[in-house]
């Protein structure tokens, strides 16, 4: 079912995305298996976003149909929310990119799982990023970008933050073609694949078992 759902965001069919997502959670299919998919059908339309062959319009159109997707799927993981909170948290997709499905599904996963988060928005610039850091006391900041022209200002992000004297705070990036070089690129000290891999991050530089 999780094919049938991937096919059916990235061929823009969104009342058929939204029957197939209410029938996976009927049938009792972990919410977390219905992200992932639909960060893989992100995945597809950010590649043909980026060689031009589908355009804004269709971008707006994925991202509300994730949005819809996500509004089913978040009532059956606050079941599951914690009260205590771990640690704080500041996210924005950084500057240049207005892609905020991602970072709202990331920004959810770690309230539920206990942070309290700090959201920014999209189209963030460094210095926004440096004074909610400042702001809030939190020690971890997490960098959304889902277009490859997004890997500039995550690095200057982590630049900022470290001018600013904020060197212990560690920074973990996602989105889009994001992996290990990267990582190596920006400067930040983790990156995740979904929203799962943020959690553990965050859980792991709080020192959460």
């Amino acid at each position: 079912m999780s094919q049938e759902l991937i096919q059916a965001i990235t061929e823009m069919r969104e009342e058929d995305a939204l029957k197939i997502t209410q029938q996976m959670l009927d049938a009792g299919k972990d919410p977390l298996e219905v992200l992932e998919a639909c960060r893989q059908a992100m995945e597809v339309i950010g590649k043909r976003f980026e060689a031009g062959d589908c355009f804004i319009p269709e971008l707006i159109l994925a991202g509300e149909m994730l949005r819809q997707v996500s509004d089913l799927i978040k009532p059956r993981l606050q079941k599951e929310a914690t009260q205590k909170k771990h640690g704080k948290v500041v996210i924005g997709t950084v500057e240049g990119d207005i892609h905020d499905i991602a970072k709202d599904i990331v920004a959810f996963m770690l309230d539920v799982n206990g942070f309290e988060v700090t959201d920014l928005g999209v189209d963030v610039p460094p210095a926004k990023f440096v004074e909610a850091t400042k702001e809030t006391g939190a020690k971890v900041v997490a960098l959304s970008g889902f277009l490859t022209l997004a890997y500039d200002p995550m690095k200057a992000t982590v630049e900022a933050l470290k001018a600013a004297g904020l060197n212990d705070v560690k920074v973990m990036i996602g989105g889009g073609q994001i992996d290990e070089q990267i990582r190596q690129f920006t400067g930040a000290d983790g990156w995740g694949r979904d929203a799962m891999a943020a959690v553990k991050m965050a859980n792991a530089w709080y020192g959460v078992n």
